[in-house]
Protein backbone atom coordinates (compact mmCIF):
# COMPACT_ATOMS: atom_id res chain seq x y z
CA UNK A 1 0.00 0.00 0.00
CA UNK A 2 1.34 3.65 -0.86
CA UNK A 3 2.08 5.86 1.78
CA UNK A 4 0.17 9.23 0.99
CA UNK A 5 2.49 12.65 1.13
CA UNK A 6 1.36 15.17 3.42
CA UNK A 7 -0.75 17.61 1.43
CA UNK A 8 -0.79 21.72 2.29
CA UNK A 9 -4.09 22.01 0.45
CA UNK A 10 -5.69 19.80 2.89
CA UNK A 11 -4.73 21.75 6.40
CA UNK A 12 -7.62 24.76 5.63
CA UNK A 13 -10.07 21.62 5.68
CA UNK A 14 -8.56 20.07 8.52
CA UNK A 15 -9.00 23.12 10.42
CA UNK A 16 -12.53 24.03 9.12
CA UNK A 17 -13.50 20.24 10.44
CA UNK A 18 -11.32 21.21 14.25
CA UNK A 19 -13.14 23.96 14.10
CA UNK A 20 -16.48 22.94 16.15
CA UNK A 21 -14.55 21.11 19.10
CA UNK A 22 -11.75 24.10 19.30
CA UNK A 23 -14.46 26.66 20.29
CA UNK A 24 -16.17 24.42 22.02
CA UNK A 25 -12.73 24.01 24.02
CA UNK A 26 -11.62 27.58 24.16
CA UNK A 27 -15.27 28.48 25.45
CA UNK A 28 -15.46 26.37 28.17
CA UNK A 29 -11.76 24.95 29.18
CA UNK A 30 -9.43 27.64 27.72
CA UNK A 31 -11.49 31.22 28.83
CA UNK A 32 -13.20 29.92 32.09
CA UNK A 33 -9.44 29.18 33.13
CA UNK A 34 -8.11 32.63 31.95
CA UNK A 35 -11.19 34.53 33.14
CA UNK A 36 -10.54 32.66 36.51
CA UNK A 37 -6.99 34.08 37.07
CA UNK A 38 -8.04 37.79 36.28
CA UNK A 39 -11.08 37.24 38.87
CA UNK A 40 -8.03 36.31 41.35
CA UNK A 41 -6.97 39.55 41.33
CA UNK A 42 -10.27 41.39 41.86
CA UNK A 43 -12.55 41.84 44.55
CA UNK A 44 -16.22 42.97 44.91
CA UNK A 45 -19.33 41.21 43.86
CA UNK A 46 -19.39 40.01 39.98
CA UNK A 47 -21.43 43.21 38.79
CA UNK A 48 -19.27 45.44 40.98
CA UNK A 49 -15.22 44.15 40.44
CA UNK A 50 -12.25 46.19 41.30
CA UNK A 51 -8.20 45.34 41.17
CA UNK A 52 -7.15 44.09 44.46
CA UNK A 53 -3.55 43.00 43.86
CA UNK A 54 -2.54 39.85 45.83
CA UNK A 55 -5.04 40.75 48.58
CA UNK A 56 -7.38 37.64 47.64
CA UNK A 57 -4.19 35.08 47.61
CA UNK A 58 -3.26 36.57 51.14
CA UNK A 59 -6.51 36.04 52.80
CA UNK A 60 -6.87 32.41 51.26
CA UNK A 61 -3.47 31.84 52.58
CA UNK A 62 -4.52 32.71 55.97
CA UNK A 63 -7.45 31.32 56.67
CA UNK A 64 -7.24 28.09 58.46
CA UNK A 65 -10.39 26.84 56.85
CA UNK A 66 -8.83 27.03 53.35
CA UNK A 67 -5.63 24.18 54.95
CA UNK A 68 -8.64 22.13 56.94
CA UNK A 69 -10.64 21.61 53.25
CA UNK A 70 -7.16 21.35 51.73
CA UNK A 71 -5.84 18.98 54.14
CA UNK A 72 -9.49 16.82 53.90
CA UNK A 73 -8.87 17.07 50.30
CA UNK A 74 -5.59 14.70 50.61
CA UNK A 75 -6.92 12.63 52.90
CA UNK A 76 -9.61 11.90 50.54
CA UNK A 77 -7.13 11.66 47.35
CA UNK A 78 -4.31 9.77 48.88
CA UNK A 79 -7.16 7.28 50.85
CA UNK A 80 -9.55 6.41 48.07
CA UNK A 81 -7.11 6.63 44.52
CA UNK A 82 -4.92 3.58 46.00
CA UNK A 83 -7.62 1.74 47.75
CA UNK A 84 -9.76 1.90 44.70
CA UNK A 85 -7.30 1.11 42.41
CA UNK A 86 -6.17 -2.15 44.55
CA UNK A 87 -9.64 -3.49 44.98
CA UNK A 88 -10.35 -2.68 40.75
CA UNK A 89 -7.21 -4.52 39.75
CA UNK A 90 -7.83 -7.23 41.95
CA UNK A 91 -11.52 -7.83 41.12
CA UNK A 92 -10.71 -6.60 37.30
CA UNK A 93 -8.13 -9.81 37.51
CA UNK A 94 -10.80 -12.07 39.03
CA UNK A 95 -13.25 -11.27 36.57
CA UNK A 96 -10.79 -11.61 33.37
CA UNK A 97 -9.41 -14.94 34.48
CA UNK A 98 -12.28 -16.71 36.62
CA UNK A 99 -15.29 -15.52 35.28
CA UNK A 100 -17.25 -16.69 32.59
CA UNK A 101 -19.80 -14.25 31.19
CA UNK A 102 -17.40 -11.48 31.43
CA UNK A 103 -20.01 -8.98 29.44
CA UNK A 104 -22.61 -9.28 31.98
CA UNK A 105 -20.34 -8.60 34.89
CA UNK A 106 -18.64 -5.62 32.73
CA UNK A 107 -22.43 -4.32 32.43
CA UNK A 108 -22.84 -4.86 36.25
CA UNK A 109 -20.03 -2.79 37.13
CA UNK A 110 -20.65 -0.37 34.78
CA UNK A 111 -24.05 1.17 35.63
CA UNK A 112 -22.98 3.11 39.10
CA UNK A 113 -20.81 5.14 36.25
CA UNK A 114 -23.51 6.49 33.95
CA UNK A 115 -26.07 6.81 37.29
CA UNK A 116 -26.18 10.65 38.48
CA UNK A 117 -23.58 10.32 42.01
CA UNK A 118 -26.63 12.55 43.77
CA UNK A 119 -29.09 9.51 43.54
CA UNK A 120 -26.09 6.95 44.66
CA UNK A 121 -25.21 9.55 47.46
CA UNK A 122 -28.94 9.36 48.35
CA UNK A 123 -29.08 5.92 48.56
CA UNK A 124 -25.76 5.84 50.79
CA UNK A 125 -27.12 8.08 53.16
CA UNK A 126 -30.08 5.74 54.17
CA UNK A 127 -27.19 3.04 54.01
CA UNK A 128 -25.26 4.90 56.73
CA UNK A 129 -28.00 5.86 58.33
CA UNK A 130 -27.38 5.68 62.10
CA UNK A 131 -30.78 4.84 63.18
CA UNK A 132 -31.96 2.26 60.68
CA UNK A 133 -29.40 1.83 58.22
CA UNK A 134 -28.49 -1.43 56.45
CA UNK A 135 -24.77 -0.75 57.30
CA UNK A 136 -25.35 -0.84 61.26
CA UNK A 137 -27.90 -3.47 60.39
CA UNK A 138 -25.07 -5.66 59.37
CA UNK A 139 -22.78 -4.96 61.77
CA UNK A 140 -24.95 -5.34 65.22
CA UNK A 141 -25.51 -9.16 63.17
CA UNK A 142 -21.64 -9.60 64.28
CA UNK A 143 -22.17 -7.64 67.51
CA UNK A 144 -20.90 -4.49 66.53
CA UNK A 145 -22.13 -1.01 68.19
CA UNK A 146 -23.83 0.72 65.91
CA UNK A 147 -21.12 3.78 64.14
CA UNK A 148 -22.47 7.22 63.48
CA UNK A 149 -21.52 7.89 59.94
CA UNK A 150 -22.83 10.90 59.21
CA UNK A 151 -23.20 13.00 62.20
CA UNK A 152 -19.48 12.60 63.94
CA UNK A 153 -17.10 14.92 63.13
CA UNK A 154 -14.29 12.21 63.67
CA UNK A 155 -16.44 9.73 61.06
CA UNK A 156 -17.20 12.07 58.21
CA UNK A 157 -14.21 11.66 56.31
CA UNK A 158 -13.67 7.86 56.54
CA UNK A 159 -17.69 8.01 55.19
CA UNK A 160 -16.86 10.34 52.50
CA UNK A 161 -13.43 8.44 51.63
CA UNK A 162 -15.79 4.56 51.63
CA UNK A 163 -18.36 6.46 49.29
CA UNK A 164 -15.70 7.94 47.27
CA UNK A 165 -14.34 3.66 46.67
CA UNK A 166 -17.11 2.69 45.79
CA UNK A 167 -17.81 5.04 42.99
CA UNK A 168 -14.29 4.84 41.59
CA UNK A 169 -14.69 1.14 41.08
CA UNK A 170 -16.74 0.99 38.00
CA UNK A 171 -14.64 3.51 35.42
CA UNK A 172 -11.37 1.44 36.95
CA UNK A 173 -12.30 -1.74 36.10
CA UNK A 174 -13.36 -0.87 32.79
CA UNK A 175 -10.60 0.36 32.08
CA UNK A 176 -8.47 -2.01 33.97
CA UNK A 177 -10.21 -4.94 31.26
CA UNK A 178 -9.57 -3.26 28.56
CA UNK A 179 -5.71 -3.57 29.58
CA UNK A 180 -6.19 -7.10 30.30
CA UNK A 181 -7.62 -7.75 26.75
CA UNK A 182 -4.66 -5.84 24.79
CA UNK A 183 -2.07 -8.39 26.42
CA UNK A 184 -0.80 -10.73 24.34
CA UNK A 185 -2.25 -14.68 25.21
CA UNK A 186 0.91 -15.99 24.27
CA UNK A 187 2.67 -14.73 27.04
CA UNK A 188 0.38 -16.67 29.22
CA UNK A 189 0.88 -19.72 27.29
CA UNK A 190 4.53 -20.07 26.82
CA UNK A 191 4.69 -18.86 31.11
CA UNK A 192 2.04 -22.17 31.96
CA UNK A 193 4.01 -24.29 30.19
CA UNK A 194 7.07 -23.66 32.01
CA UNK A 195 4.86 -24.20 35.06
CA UNK A 196 4.44 -20.25 36.17
CA UNK A 197 1.84 -19.81 38.80
CA UNK A 198 -1.26 -17.24 38.49
CA UNK A 199 1.11 -15.06 41.37
CA UNK A 200 3.84 -15.30 38.99
CA UNK A 201 2.02 -14.57 35.94
CA UNK A 202 0.52 -11.88 37.24
CA UNK A 203 3.86 -10.24 38.91
CA UNK A 204 5.86 -11.02 35.63
CA UNK A 205 3.58 -10.26 32.96
CA UNK A 206 0.46 -8.71 33.72
CA UNK A 207 1.35 -5.99 36.19
CA UNK A 208 4.16 -4.64 34.13
CA UNK A 209 1.96 -4.63 30.81
CA UNK A 210 -0.58 -2.57 32.65
CA UNK A 211 1.99 0.04 33.91
CA UNK A 212 0.64 2.41 31.03
CA UNK A 213 -3.14 1.78 32.35
CA UNK A 214 -2.64 2.27 36.05
CA UNK A 215 -0.68 5.23 35.20
CA UNK A 216 -2.90 6.91 33.37
CA UNK A 217 -6.01 5.64 35.67
CA UNK A 218 -3.59 7.19 38.81
CA UNK A 219 -3.51 10.27 36.52
CA UNK A 220 -7.38 10.54 36.21
CA UNK A 221 -8.32 9.41 39.74
CA UNK A 222 -5.94 12.06 41.15
CA UNK A 223 -7.11 15.14 39.32
CA UNK A 224 -10.93 13.87 40.07
CA UNK A 225 -9.83 13.36 43.92
CA UNK A 226 -8.77 16.74 44.47
CA UNK A 227 -11.50 18.34 42.59
CA UNK A 228 -14.16 15.97 44.74
CA UNK A 229 -17.15 18.23 45.99
CA UNK A 230 -20.63 16.15 44.61
CA UNK A 231 -19.78 13.46 46.31
CA UNK A 232 -19.78 15.55 49.42
CA UNK A 233 -22.86 17.76 48.37
CA UNK A 234 -24.57 14.33 47.71
CA UNK A 235 -23.25 12.09 51.14
CA UNK A 236 -24.31 15.04 53.58
CA UNK A 237 -27.03 16.22 52.08
CA UNK A 238 -25.94 19.74 50.83
CA UNK A 239 -23.61 20.13 53.38
CA UNK A 240 -19.85 19.61 54.46
CA UNK A 241 -20.64 17.23 57.21
CA UNK A 242 -20.79 17.79 61.06
CA UNK A 243 -19.40 21.36 61.26
CA UNK A 244 -18.40 21.23 57.79
CA UNK A 245 -15.70 18.11 59.03
CA UNK A 246 -15.73 17.01 55.52
CA UNK A 247 -15.42 20.04 54.24
CA UNK A 248 -12.67 19.88 50.47
CA UNK A 249 -11.12 22.29 48.04
CA UNK A 250 -14.06 22.42 45.64
CA UNK A 251 -16.48 23.02 48.28
CA UNK A 252 -14.31 26.03 49.86
CA UNK A 253 -14.46 27.36 46.44
CA UNK A 254 -18.57 26.97 45.96
CA UNK A 255 -18.99 28.10 49.43
CA UNK A 256 -17.16 31.40 49.26
CA UNK A 257 -18.34 32.18 45.34
CA UNK A 258 -21.75 31.33 45.97
CA UNK A 259 -22.38 31.22 49.37
CA UNK A 260 -20.15 34.26 51.00
CA UNK A 261 -20.49 35.75 47.51
CA UNK A 262 -16.65 36.31 47.25
CA UNK A 263 -15.87 35.29 43.83
CA UNK A 264 -12.17 37.29 44.17
CA UNK A 265 -11.43 34.88 47.17
CA UNK A 266 -13.03 31.86 45.65
CA UNK A 267 -10.86 32.16 42.00
CA UNK A 268 -7.33 32.43 44.24
CA UNK A 269 -8.59 29.49 45.48
CA UNK A 270 -9.18 27.75 42.66
CA UNK A 271 -5.79 29.09 40.69
CA UNK A 272 -3.82 26.94 43.92
CA UNK A 273 -6.11 24.39 44.25
CA UNK A 274 -5.19 24.24 40.38
CA UNK A 275 -1.50 24.69 40.80
CA UNK A 276 -1.27 21.93 43.58
CA UNK A 277 -3.00 19.74 40.86
CA UNK A 278 -0.55 20.04 38.62
CA UNK A 279 2.34 19.83 40.73
CA UNK A 280 0.81 16.03 42.22
CA UNK A 281 -0.21 14.88 38.45
CA UNK A 282 3.65 16.03 37.92
CA UNK A 283 5.40 13.80 40.63
CA UNK A 284 2.92 11.03 40.72
CA UNK A 285 4.05 10.73 36.71
CA UNK A 286 7.52 11.05 37.09
CA UNK A 287 6.85 8.39 39.98
CA UNK A 288 5.19 6.06 37.47
CA UNK A 289 8.04 6.19 35.24
CA UNK A 290 10.73 5.09 37.49
CA UNK A 291 8.28 2.01 38.13
CA UNK A 292 7.95 1.26 34.31
CA UNK A 293 11.72 0.83 34.42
Amino acid sequence: MKKKNYNPENQPKAWFFLLPSLLVIVLFSIYPLFRSLFMSFQKGTLINQEYAGLQNYQMVLKDPVFFKAIRNTAIYAFSVVPIALILSLGIAWVIFEKVKFKSFFETIFFMPYVTSTIAIGIVFRYFFNGDYGIINYILGIFGIPAVNWLDSIQMSMPTLIIFGVWTSLAFNIIILLSGLRNIDEEHYKIARMFGATDGEIFRRITFPQLVPTITFLLTVNLIGSFKVYTQVYALFGGKAGIANSATTAVYYIYDKFHVANRPGIAMAATVILFLLILVVTFLQNKLMKRVGR
